[in-house]
């Protein structure tokens, strides 16, 4: 993008009173992306206030109309899909072809939102008096405060932009600090088909005006994907006065690969899931459990792919792997690496770093001691970690040792051992012969444990619903006959 981006509010671009900042190119660090001065306090309620006054009206705009806005959103979205993927590509790092595939993804979103506005909203049910009916309704929440990290930065706004504003809510979106550029694409895409002023709100600010948002009493529902110590940071203050809370925190997901595996199948997958995207995804494989014995040709397997990954600048289309977001992810996840092979680790395979000054990792498998630290904190980056067990119940509960349960997978022919691993995963989302990766926004999407919030899930347009109106019972009883 190259040029100075502002935040959105009230239907305008608004030029934040906070400190002027810059984004860097993570593969160029000398190169700016994109520069602003950050909103303040003041554009934050600004931006509230805004939401709180569209309100009304695009409630009563109706639910068809507003879905007719959705699916223009997505035809927006494609019609700028190359200029977004390139600034996603130059922001966060990850290569071309995957930021393509998120455009693409977050325009199939608006459009499943879109479409999903002829859906029913309500239920009939028989009432004793034989002249009353009684029906539930839906009523949005009001303003929404939608909080997205910068792994994602089209793909989770959309999970959460589309369907608050087709149940008729407004939304201050306060968007991740790393990826600005790809915020404002997003945000001129719906303003060019018509979203009214005050609808969208884009907040271009420091993690601080986070708090600020969650805590305003117009807020009346918070959705959040992001760190766990954040997430129950806002859980504290939402659900201290009685808001609506969704949140999406870490994984550190776990693939099981039963001796009766297809090593191609397994391998390919394990390194897809643990590399791709630099390693930046919640979803991603953090630990790969061998069950029995007989995964030789899986390791081989493992060891060739890892090993032949390309390392280098997202926008070069042989690069396989991107640098991760920023100089200080890549000595954190350094730092991991390092910790593991002082707690008794080894490497099993590594790619080779390219030349230049970018923030490269190179994607990294190793095994060690269950002890080792690294088989319980989140590294988000191209790392993951062997391990072994004897039985598929010391995997399974291998794989369950950890505060986290967003995801897990199972390589396996046995359909007894693949239903065991369904029933007894303490993962929101099992995949079976598949990448703990991926998802299909028509399925309810969520985890367990520190992994998510007990509430509505993302996606799925019932949960969607659930989480983003309020259900209110009517009972509707004739008058009786005047004489």
């Amino acid at each position: 993008m190259t040029k100075p981006v502002s935040s959105y509010i009230d239907g305008s671009w608004v030029e934040g009173s906070g400190d002027f900042v810059s984004r860097y190119n993570p593969a160029a660090p000398d190169q700016v992306v994109t520069s602003y001065h950050q909103a303040s306090a003041a554009e934050l309620e600004q931006a509230i206030g805004a939401a709180s006054a569209a309100s009304a009206a695009w409630d009563g705009l109706g639910i068809l109309a507003r879905g007719r806005v959705l699916v223009a959103a997505a035809a927006a979205i494609r019609d700028r899909a190359e200029d977004i993927a390139a600034v996603m590509t130059a922001e966060h790092g990850k290569t071309l072809a995957e930021s393509r595939m998120e455009v693409d993804a977050s325009a199939d979103t608006f459009d499943y939102h879109g479409a999903s506005a002829r859906n029913p909203i309500g239920t009939e049910f028989p009432s004793s008096h034989p002249e009353e009916r009684i029906l539930t309704v839906r009523r949005p929440l009001g303003v929404v405060g939608v909080i997205t990290p910068w792994n994602f930065p089209l793909q989770i706004p959309a999970w959460k932009i589309a369907p608050a504003i087709l149940h008729g809510n407004t939304v201050v979106w306060k968007s991740a600090s790393n990826t600005p550029g790809v915020s404002v694409l997003l945000m001129e895409a719906l303003a060019a088909v018509g979203v009214p002023a005050g609808v969208v709100n884009l907040i271009l600010g420091p993690g601080a005006l986070g708090s600020e948002l969650v805590a305003n009493p117009l807020v009346g529902g918070v959705t959040f994907t992001g760190s766990v110590p954040v997430g129950h940071h806002i859980r504290g203050i939402v659900c201290g006065r009685g808001a609506k809370l969704q949140l999406e925190l870490g994984g550190h997901n776990a693939t099981l690969v039963l001796p009766d595996a297809d090593p191609e199948l397994a391998a390919t997958a394990v390194v897809n899931a643990a590399m791709g995207s630099t390693g930046q995804k919640c979803t991603a494989t953090r630990r790969v459990i061998l069950v029995g014995d007989g995964h030789e040709d899986f390791l081989a397997r493992v060891k060739d792919k890892v090993s032949a990954l390309i390392v280098g600048p997202g926008m070069d289309a042989s690069v396989q792997i991107g640098p991760v977001v920023s100089p200080s992810a890549r000595a954190e996840i350094n730092a991991a690496i390092d910790q593991a092979l002082a707690d008794g680790g080894e490497i099993l395979a590594q790619a080779v770093l390219p030349d230049g000054e970018g923030s490269y990792v190179a994607p990294t498998v190793l095994t060690g001691p269950r002890s080792m630290a690294i088989c319980q904190e989140e590294v988000f980056g191209p790392v993951t970690t062997v391990l072994y067990a004897d039985t598929l119940e010391e995997g399974i509960e291998l794989a369950n040792n950890t505060a986290f349960g967003l995801t897990a997978a199972v390589f396996s022919s046995d359909e007894r051992s693949i239903r065991r691993c369904v029933a007894q995963l303490q993962a929101g989302l099992v995949k079976v012969n598949a990448p703990t990766t991926g998802s299909e926004l028509h399925a309810p999407f969520g985890g367990m444990k520190d992994s998510t919030f007990a509430g509505p899930r993302e996606q799925n347009s019932a949960a969607a619903a659930t989480f983003f109106t309020h259900e209110k019972t009517a009972y509707l009883r004739l008058a009786p006959k005047k004489a």
